[in-house]
């Protein structure tokens, strides 16, 4: 955080890149590994659902630029960090913001390997239930409401990202498909808060301490539907994540879409990391959907998960 002189407290660096490198506003920074002596982040705020009727400060400036996607156009906010967060020297604060006002390419990964999912009869959002974790912009979830799910709920660390940008961005994408959303009657909502403790909040969280039939498929609680971009990079939150995946994922029949790095380099999470913490556990398959290697970056995949 930087101090009151505009010094940061700390060194950043880039941690991978984001589907609009030469601007500064789409990069990541994270913490230096050669300090040492840093305190404890803080701890995690409160979690809240943002409600659409939200306002947002005036100071905050939304504007619009459209990203299109092979034959899918979509539109993409863009509010300044240092608007929001008062952050001016980095794009991290580790228990604080967590970069959901960058638009990674892995985001951009997902939405086009769900389309391919659904053009090839392998998926369909049609009256299920939607969650996306770690949203930021949002755009798979925005994909499953112009694809007809029932109910698409968004969640993000930071209550901030979701009324700047997240909610915004929803708005501006179905306000633009509305003449084809005439019917859409989804059900969109947002909650922030840490993956530690959100599922109380989720309204479709499976509470397995009070409902033992969840481990048995037996419930109709849970999403039948999970998607995450860019959600592993950190090795310490990789447990807490899973967690959370096996404590909203509707069994016997939910699936989560999963897209990010093979390796975060420098700070050591990644894809393969993230199957090794499945793996273990031993009750999930994990197949790859999607491959890209454009020369450009580290390797991405995206990955589907479903319960054996």
């Amino acid at each position: 955080m930087a101090g009151k002189s505009g010094k940061p407290a700390f060194e950043t660096f880039q941690l991978f890149s984001s589907a609009f490198d030469d601007n500064p506003q789409f990069r990541l920074g994270i913490l230096d590994s050669s300090e040492t002596h840093l305190p404890p982040p803080p701890p995690p705020p409160p979690c809240v659902e943002v409600l659409f009727t939200e306002s947002v400060s005036s100071s905050v400036r939304y504007t619009v630029e459209r990203v299109n996607l092979n034959g899918l156009t979509l539109l993409k906010g863009r509010v300044n960090t240092q608007d929001v967060f008062a952050f001016s020297n980095s794009d991290l604060v580790p228990g604080q913001y967590e970069g959901g006002l960058k638009l990674w390419e892995g985001s951009l990964d997902l939405v086009e390997a769900l389309r391919s999912e659904v053009q090839n009869g392998r998926l369909s959002f049609t009256g299920k239930r939607v969650l996306e974790i770690g949203c930021g912009h949002g755009f798979p979830g925005i994909l499953a409401c112009l694809e007809g799910a029932a109910v698409v709920h968004f969640q993000d660390f930071n209550a901030e990202v979701l009324r700047c940008l997240t909610i915004p961005n929803v708005n501006a994408n179905l306000l633009e498909k509305s003449s084809s959303l005439a019917t859409n009657a989804t059900e969109v909502r947002c909650f922030a808060g840490d993956w530690s403790e959100i599922h109380q909040l989720l309204p479709h969280a499976c509470d397995n301490e009070k409902d033992q039939t969840c481990m048995t498929g037996q419930s109709t609680a849970g999403y039948d539907i999970i998607l995450m971009a860019e959600t592993v990079y950190s090795i310490s939150a990789l447990p807490t994540l899973y967690e959370l995946i096996k404590k909203t994922m509707s069994r016997p029949h939910g699936v989560v879409y999963m897209a990010a790095k093979k390796h975060y380099f420098g700070v050591g999470g990644g894809s393969r990391r993230f199957l090794s913490v499945v793996e273990k556990d031993g009750i999930m398959v994990a197949s790859l959907v999607a491959e890209v290697t454009d020369g450009s970056s580290n390797v991405r995949e995206v990955w589907k998960f479903s319960f054996k």
